[in-house]
C-alpha cells in the first residue's frame, strides 16, 4: 500500500505540479479529520507520516489515571493496567501514546478523509496553475482555439483555459477550433473556481514580445525597442535603437530579405510593420516615423510637444496615409502632435514660414566642387558677360 501511495504522489507531483510535501500535509489532515469523525474529538491525536516510505502511524495521547474507575473519558484517560501493556514504566500522570488502527474507522469517517485529500489536491492544483501563469503575465504564450462562448473565445493554454474577449480580438481575423495562435496575457486573477486568465491579440506589447522571440539582438539587449504604435490588424510602427554602433537596429529586426519581420507579419496575419530607427533628436525621429514618405523639413517644439512638417506636394497623401493612419501612428510613436503641410500649402499657411524651411546658404554650404566644375562655371559666367556687352554695343549703334 505504501508503494502504491508513493507512486500516486509522484504522478500527482509530475502531472499537476503539486509539491509532494503539500500532499503529505493533506494526508495528515485527512487522518485527523477521520479521527475526529470516529472518536468525536482529535485534540490529543498525533499523526506521523514517513516522507520516504509513505508509512503512517496514528497515536492518541492519553493520561494515566490512578485506577480504572477514574477513567472519565476513554479518549483521553487510560488505566494503569492498560498503560502498562504499552509502556511498563508508565506511572500515574504520565502521557502514553496509544496506537490507533485506521482500519477500524467507519465508512463516513473514511469518506470524509478522502474528501479532505481531494479538496487539498484541487486547491494545490489551482494554486500551481495560478502561479505558473501569473509569472507569464505581460508575456506571450501559444494557445489552441477551443470553443466560442458568445462572442468571446476560449483558448486552451495547456494547463488552463484563457478568455479572448471580443474587445481584445483583431477585427477581420477569423478563428476556428484547433487553430494555434499566440496571445498576450493581460491579467491573471485568482477566482473561486480557479485562475481566470485574460488574453489579447490587439495589445501593442504582443508585437514587442514577438520581436523579442525572433530577434536575437533584442533578446540579448543589443537592440532596444523604444516605442510601439499599433492599429491591430492594419499597421504597426516600432522604433528600435542599437546600443552597439556597429549593429544596425533596423536591419537586425528586418532580417535577411525580411526573414525575421515576415515571420511576425505571418503570425499577425498580414499586419504591416514599419521598423524605424529611434533618434534622440525629435526632428529626426519624426522624419523617421513618417516613413516611407520623404520629408523636406521638420520643426519640432519639445516643450509643447508639437511639430510642423513640410513634405513635397506629391508626397502629401503618402505622409498622411490612408484615412490619416500614417500620421496618426507617427504621432503616437513620437508623442508629438504633428501638423503636415505640402510645400505649396506651407507657403501660404498661417504659422508656416516657408523661408524657415529653405536656407540656400545652408543648403550649399557643405557642397564640394571639383576644379573642372569650377572652371566650367567660370566659363559660363564669362560667356554671359561677353554676350551682355555685345548686346549693349548693338543697342548703342542703333
Amino acid at each position: 500500500m505504501s508503494k502504491e501511495l508513493m507512486e500516486a504522489l509522484d504522478a500527482l507531483e509530475k502531472e499537476k505540479n503539486i509539491s509532494k510535501e503539500s500532499l503529505f500535509d493533506a494526508i495528515e489532515n485527512s487522518l485527523m479529520t477521520a479521527c475526529k469523525n470516529n472518536f468525536g474529538k482529535a485534540d490529543n491525536v498525533k499523526v506521523e507520516v514517513d516522507r520516504q516510505t509513505c508509512e503512517f502511524h496514528l497515536y492518541a495521547e492519553k493520561t494515566v489515571v490512578e485506577t480504572a474507575d477514574d477513567v472519565m473519558d476513554p479518549a483521553e484517560d487510560i488505566s494503569p493496567e492498560d498503560a502498562a501493556k504499552i509502556d511498563r514504566h508508565a506511572k500515574v500522570g504520565d502521557i502514553v501514546r496509544v496506537p490507533l488502527d485506521s482500519k477500524n474507522f467507519g465508512r463516513i469517517a473514511t469518506q470524509n478523509a478522502k474528501n479532505v485529500i481531494l479538496q487539498k489536491i484541487r486547491e494545490e492544483e489551482r494554486g500551481a496553475i495560478y502561479n505558473e501563469y501569473f509569472e507569464k503575465e505581460h508575456d506571450i504564450v501559444t494557445g489552441v482555439v477551443q470553443r466560442f462562448i458568445g462572442r468571446n473565445i476560449s483558448i486552451n493554454l495547456g494547463h488552463a483555459d484563457a478568455i479572448l474577449t471580443e474587445n481584445e480580438q483583431v477585427k477581420g481575423e477569423s478563428y476556428r477550433p484547433t487553430d494555434r495562435i499566440k496571445v498576450y496575457i493581460l491579467e491573471v486573477r485568482n477566482g473561486n473556481k480557479g485562475p481566470r486568465i485574460l488574453v489579447s491579440r490587439t495589445h501593442p506589447d504582443l508585437v514587442k514580445r514577438l520581436f523579442e522571440q525572433e530577434v536575437t539582438e533584442i533578446k540579448d539587449g543589443t537592440v532596444e525597442v523604444k516605442a510601439i504604435a499599433r492599429e491591430a490588424g492594419s499597421r504597426t510602427k516600432i522604433a528600435v535603437y542599437s546600443q552597439n554602433p556597429n549593429v544596425d537596429p533596423v536591419g537586425a529586426c528586418v532580417g535577411v530579405n525580411g526573414s525575421r519581420v515576415n515571420l511576425i507579419v505571418e503570425e499577425l496575419r498580414g499586419e504591416k510593420i514599419d521598423v524605424i530607427e529611434w533618434d534622440e533628436n525629435p526632428g529626426n525621429l519624426i522624419q523617421n516615423a513618417l516613413s516611407p514618405a520623404k520629408i523636406v523639413a521638420v520643426f519640432a517644439d519639445p516643450d509643447e510637444k508639437t511639430a510642423k512638417v513640410v513634405v513635397p506636394d506629391y508626397q502629401l497623401s503618402l505622409a498622411i496615409g490612408k484615412e490619416g493612419q500614417n500620421a496618426r501612428l507617427a504621432a503616437r510613436l513620437t508623442g508629438y502632435k504633428i501638423d503636415i503641410k505640402s510645400e505649396t500649402q506651407a507657403k501660404d499657411a498661417p504659422g508656416f514660414r516657408y523661408e524657415d524651411y529653405l536656407d540656400d546658404e545652408e543648403e550649399y554650404e557643405d557642397e564640394e566642387f571639383s576644379e573642372d566644375e569650377i572652371d566650367e562655371a567660370a566659363e559660363e559666367v564669362l560667356d554671359e558677360e561677353v554676350s551682355d556687352e555685345a548686346s549693349e554695343e548693338s543697342s548703342d549703334e542703333e
